[in-house]
């Protein structure tokens, strides 16, 4: 059945608002909204063209205005139908198409006997201020190329810093006019657009036909999750060392650490080894003292940040519950002794660097460590000793044990099980709040007044007392707070610092309830698992896209959210699995 996933994508891909791209590739193409014309973007940083490791999100796009033109030079209006492998374009010519030839080149294939073409201005050099004066670098070559076709204008001519690039062709059976972007030394085999197409379709139709089978109701849906699953890869470059996936290409450019942890849980069912390389990649560029970075991208890394204030960050352990994940579907005994030894030293790097009244109860130091960045957890200031991170290291050493089991290291599973044990007991002794029946993140030793759903992560564990599990169970279930229509948020509701529309503060997030359903799961509360498995799939399901939050009093995705993300997609496909398999 899963080779049609591929046909319930017609026209599901708004290029207006998310980028028609390939596996692997850094080129992302976006129609305009106000004009018959694309543009394109790079998903690279590229920090030696404009420094700072956040520069990219202001840079304008690589190419921009690129219309099709008749004989004259005339633009020619058209409307679109998308799909993951081609995009077409009617015009009054006729259909001009556009699919991936490689990771780095662009294929039209244009009207047969017609003379037509494509306009473009294309900013392959980039001008920033430097504190002496300035700077003109280089960005990209592009080179053009045409297959089954007679060249009729090929005009370059400069406009400012941009170029102003026209090819004018006459279209024979099977034309292709092809741009080439990228500083290799491309050799102009441009081939055959049905030859083209056809090599696209096969791809997609092979990424699509090995997804597990799920409910009907889901499908439409989970066709869109595996399309961004592929979508959002990019190939090994730099400082990344194998096939990895970003959050979002439209947005966030890099490979994140709790993303990467999260989009294994998705590979596994399709492919073990690409989802074992989302760790490798990042166990690739652990520091010197054991702290892995926050992201990675082509140039370097991102393990420091200037806001809200000056820190170093990262974010939270939970690689060792992937890889145990990918183990239970994929068994690959060499791969856990290849990853056991850094996962060891991250565990340490937390307990090293991240206590410092020295109790065992470990703090955040920067906000984004979290990977809860904008929540009022850390409005009273940092550090904040928070019951989620402790409840992920706990989660990691009993993951670990698991890992010193499987490689033959019985005497460090034994030590790994009682640390986990004694990390509980030191959250329950300094966090737990009889009163409010919850656990606490404290600043100065002062409980933070705020309600979220990470007061009642310490669940996870599956190892609390039953009166604590009771409680936290009556607050997570309690539709004042976080059982409601769409659930769950990530403050509760009657919170005075609860915001339905804003990022951290509110909204729902896909991968803090799948953490749910696997906490309510491994207490034994089945039921409840079932049901928040349901909210959230029904969640997504009708709402367009795949995004990064929801608004949890309306469940519409806020402006806010970034599209076609990651692990929203990850836990969705999980999620659909699990409920199929549920059946």
């Amino acid at each position: 059945m899963n080779t049609s996933l591929l046909k319930l994508l017609r026209d599901q891909i708004d290029i207006t608002r998310v980028p028609f791209s390939e596996r692997g590739s850094r080129l992302l193409v976006y129609q305009h909204t106000d004009r018959p014309s694309l543009y394109v973007k790079l998903a690279e940083r590229l920090i030696r063209v404009e420094p700072g490791i956040e520069s990219y999100l202001h840079r304008p796009p690589f190419i921009d205005d690129l219309c099709f033109i008749d004989e004259q030079g005339t633009p020619l209006e058209f409307t679109t139908t998308t799909s993951p492998d081609v995009l077409t374009f009617r015009t009054r010519l006729g259909e001009i198409r556009l699919a991936f030839q490689d990771e780095t080149t662009l294929a039209f294939g244009l009207p047969a006997h017609t003379k037509t073409g494509i306009r473009f201005r294309a900013r392959t050099t980039h001008w920033h201020k430097t504190e002496t004066g300035g700077e003109l670098t280089h960005v990209r070559n592009i080179k053009s190329g045409m297959r089954n076709g007679k060249r009729l204008r090929n005009e370059i001519r400069e406009d400012g810093i941009d170029s102003l690039m026209e090819f004018i062709v006459h279209a024979d059976d099977d034309c292709t006019l092809a741009l080439h972007i990228a500083d290799d030394d491309w050799s102009d085999l441009v081939k055959p657009f049905s030859a083209v197409s056809e090599s696209a379709k096969h791809r997609w139709d092979a990424w699509f036909s090995t997804a597990p089978g799920v409910p009907e109701a889901y499908r439409s849906k989970y066709a869109y999750a595996w399309w961004v699953m592929a979508n959002n890869l990019i190939s090994p470059s730099g400082f990344v060392t194998r096939e990895a996936m970003v959050p979002t290409k439209a947005f966030y450019v890099g490979v994140w650490l709790w993303d990467s942890a999260l989009h294994a849980l998705a590979y596994r069912h399709i492919d073990p080894e690409l989802a074992r390389n989302q760790i490798r990649v990042m166990l690739a560029n652990q520091l010197s003292d054991g702290m892995l970075p926050d992201a990675i991208f082509d140039e370097g890394v991102v393990a420091e940040i200037g806001h809200p204030f000056h820190g170093r960050v990262t974010k939270p352990p939970i690689l060792a519950w992937s890889a145990m994940k990918i183990h239970v579907v994929a068994p690959d005994v060499d791969f856990l002794k290849e990853i056991y030894e850094p996962l060891k030293r991250c565990n340490e790097w937390w307990f090293k660097h991240n206590d410092d009244d020295c109790d065992g109860v470990v703090q955040y130091t920067h906000p984004y460590s979290s990977g809860l960045d904008d929540s009022p957890l850390w409005d009273f200031g940092m550090p904040v000793e928070s019951p989620d991170i402790n409840t992920y290291l706990a989660m990691q050493m009993d993951c670990l044990a698991e890992m010193a089991e499987k490689i033959g290291r019985r005497d460090e599973a034994m030590k790994w099980r009682n640390r986990s044990e004694v990390q509980v007991k030191r959250m329950i002794d300094h966090l737990w709040d009889e009163e409010s029946g919850m656990f606490r993140a404290l600043h100065d030793e002062s409980p933070i007044p705020v309600v979220t759903p990470f007061n009642l992560l310490p669940l996870w564990t599956g190892k609390l007392p039953q009166n604590i599990t009771k409680s936290l169970l009556a607050h997570l279930t309690n539709p004042d707070e976080f059982w409601g229509r769409y659930a769950l948020p990530t403050v509760a509701y009657n919170d005075p610092a609860y915001d339905p529309a804003k990022m951290w503060r509110g909204p729902v997030w896909a991968n803090i309830n799948y953490f749910f359903v696997e906490a309510l799961e491994r207490i034994g509360r089945h039921g409840l698992a079932a049901e928040l498995r349901e909210k959230t799939l029904n969640l997504m399901t009708v709402q367009p896209g795949m995004r990064e939050y929801y608004n949890s009093q309306t469940g519409k995705p806020p402006a806010t959210a970034a599209p076609i993300f990651g692990w929203s997609a990850a836990t969705f496909i999980d999620l659909a699995i699990q409920a199929n398999e549920m059946k």
